[in-house]
């Protein structure tokens, strides 16, 4: 629960933060006011379901509550993916090619791809919910704190290797392509910065960096150990442990990750704390 708190109140702060403070109306906080939504709506799609039962002792779920959980849980998380990989197109903008960052990056730019992933990650979902759905089930027991795919295969009567083989290939595109995206951006970030003559400057290009990067391999390699293993290597308590890491902690970081590294946000943050307490 206090994970959960932490995560609203601090991507919340970053939500309000941005929208109220005209300097950070640039393309790089809009994508970052978008990831902090997408946030939330991550860890309320599972948490508060989660707590109602433990709290109340009930933990029943009704079947269409089951798959509708698991088709926003997988839109929403891929929406994540492919919002790193748009802020590492806005980073890869802004150091590769400055001169053309307001084109590349302009509001209306900004818009059409976040409508162009909220498309793609929709369909996605759609595809691994309605192969879910379509299987025959002997169990009605999850060993997972909400419904996912793991979980829900392990109940199948029949043999899901099919399914199982066109989901992870499904994974693979719609994850592996926004990673291999940003994998891509930061070798030529990096080499550019390399190029630069001093070692201050190349420290400076690469401070507005690292947040974004620890935030992509934390994401990443959580993801990938919980969806790209075989069914057999499927572990109830460790998938627990692993999807509350990408579904709860990763989210609650971000504020912090992104504020703590953030010269402009702490002075933003700053600058309204001022106000509000002393607005004369």
């Amino acid at each position: 629960m206090g994970a959960y708190i932490l995560c609203v109140m601090g991507n919340m702060l970053i939500f309000i933060l941005i929208s109220t403070q005209s300097q950070l109306h640039t393309p790089m906080y809009f994508l970052l006011v978008n990831l902090s939504f997408v946030d939330i709506c991550l860890t309320s799609i599972t948490i508060p379901r989660a707590l109602s039962s433990l709290l109340s002792q009930d933990l029943s779920i009704s079947f269409h509550g089951c798959f509708a959980q698991l088709f926003l849980f997988h839109m929403v998380g891929n929406m994540d993916s492919f919002l790193l990989a748009i802020m590492a197109l806005d980073r890869y903008s802004a150091i590769c090619r400055p001169l053309h960052y307001t084109n590349i990056m302009s509001k209306r730019a900004c818009i059409t791809l976040l409508m162009f992933s909220w498309i793609i990650v929709s369909l996605h979902s759609t595809l691994f919910t309605t192969t879910t759905l379509t299987l025959p089930y002997c169990g009605w027991v999850i060993h997972h704190y909400f419904c996912d795919v793991p979980a829900m295969l392990l109940l199948s009567c029949t043999d899901t290797s099919h399914q199982q083989l066109v989901l992870v290939f499904s994974a693979s595109l719609i994850v592996t392509s926004p990673m291999l995206f940003i994998l891509c951006s930061y070798v030529l970030i990096i080499r550019a910065v390399l190029k630069l003559c001093t070692s201050q400057g190349r420290r400076k290009t690469f401070s507005t960096c690292y947040s974004h990067l620890t935030i992509v391999i934390l994401f990443y390699s959580t993801v990938i150990f919980m969806y790209f293993r075989p069914s057999s290597f499927y572990s109830p308590t460790y998938d627990r442990v692993i999807s509350i890491v990408y579904s709860v902690i990763i989210p609650m970081l971000n504020p912090f990750i992104y504020s703590l590294r953030n010269k402009e946000i702490k002075s933003a943050l700053r600058k309204m704390i001022s106000i509000r307490f002393h607005p004369n």
